[in-house]
């Protein structure tokens, strides 16, 4: 895995940079300002996803802001240009979901992914821009979705691992009806400057704790944990060298001037004054395949890429997570070329290890 492939898997799209929650926990910089992406961006970023759609799976992934807060018509607008073969995805807070936009996603064959941590008492983060909370317009939403049959994916921000959360977390989520879901341990990033520095012990037996959960009840795809048993079962297999690309996916985020921002989309929007704004181009004045092919040529790219090879020749977990998130190393240690953050630590080294301690704790006395 070195340097940028020059293909992604999926490419994300910012439809507008508003949204209508102001998340205690949000990195996004300009979510109280209705910025639009143009239909004229959409069209560009299409011009290039089309041909890889046609070639191989391929999915757009609509991330705000809130995406809704488009409005159906924008945001109808900005999907038509796409082929039909083209995946769509939306990530939303559920909270403007109602008939119409079941509707929209069942005309668009889009995939909804709803953000919402766990029950009422653990939402206190997710309030409105008066202040007022979310949670009951959010399980509202979800309420539509099943009512139309829509199936859904659920994201989950752990802002304080406890014990008892995950085996709490878990059975919420169960009766909530996802097929899918994602833990996030609460990360420092963007305009989140809330510490994340957690006891090694309690993050690795929350991750414990969420594995025994899902193991009593396997009927939810648990993002974190299968990939961790699946990197597991390889390495005693003697492949886990095949589980990583042979080059980093670029992840390219569009934001809504067209602006190209590669491998973290937590960076779209930000400036610095050693770094620049972080963007690798814009769609309006190039395809974005040009762009990618000429990304790791952006000066804080290279460096990543450097703090990449930097963690294979240091750190043991490499082949696990190959070298950890840009955003996260900006944010954090305040360059790219660093190696271990906390996010490594809570949601890379303690998730494998809590896996490992599980297996551990429940090995069969033959074995």
């Amino acid at each position: 895995m070195r340097g940028l492939a020059a293909v992604p898997s999926y490419v994300v799209m910012q439809p507008t940079t508003l949204c209508n929650l102001d998340c205690a926990y949000c990195y996004l910089p300009f979510r109280s300002a209705d910025r639009r992406m143009p239909v004229a961006v959409a069209e560009a970023v299409a011009a290039s996803v089309n041909p890889w759609a046609a070639a191989d799976r391929f999915s757009v992934v609509w991330h705000g802001g809130e995406p809704l807060a488009a409005g159906r018509e924008h945001l109808g607008a900005l999907l038509a240009p796409f082929a039909p073969d083209v995946e769509h995805h939306v990530q939303t807070n559920a909270t403007l979901i109602d008939d119409a936009w079941c509707a929209f996603f069942v005309e668009h064959g889009m995939r909804v992914s709803v953000s919402v941590d766990g029950p009422r008492e653990r939402n206190g983060d997710r309030v409105s821009r008066a202040g007022r909370p979310a949670y009951d317009r959010i399980v509202r939403g979800v309420a539509t979705l099943r009512r139309h049959g829509l199936p859904f994916s659920a994201l989950a921000v752990v802002s304080r691992p406890e014990p008892g959360l995950a085996t709490e977390l878990y059975e919420y989520f169960l009766d909530l009806g996802c097929d899918v879901l994602g833990i996030n341990i609460e990360e420092t990033e963007g305009v989140n400057t809330r510490d994340n520095v957690w006891d090694a012990a309690e993050v690795t037996a929350f991750w414990a704790e969420l594995v025994a959960a899902w193991r009593r009840a396997p009927s939810i795809h648990l993002r974190e944990v299968e990939w961790s048993l699946r990197y597991a079962a390889a390495v005693l297999d003697g492949t886990a060298d095949g589980l990583l690309p042979r080059r980093l996916d670029p992840i390219p985020t569009v934001g809504y001037d067209g602006s190209v921002t590669v491998l973290s989309p937590e960076l779209a929007g930000f400036t610095d004054a050693r770094y620049g704004d972080f963007s690798s181009g814009n769609v309006l004045a190039a395809p974005l395949a040009e762009i990618l092919r000429g990304a790791a040529g952006t000066p804080w790219v290279g460096e990543f890429l450097a703090g990449v090879e930097a963690c294979r020749s240091t750190c043991p977990y490499f082949g696990f997570c190959g070298g950890g998130h840009a955003a996260n190393r900006y944010f954090e240690l305040g360059r790219f070329d660093g190696t271990e953050t906390e996010h490594c630590r809570n949601s890379k080294i303690r998730l494998l290890e809590g896996v490992l301690e599980h297996a551990r704790d429940h090995e069969s006395p033959a074995a």
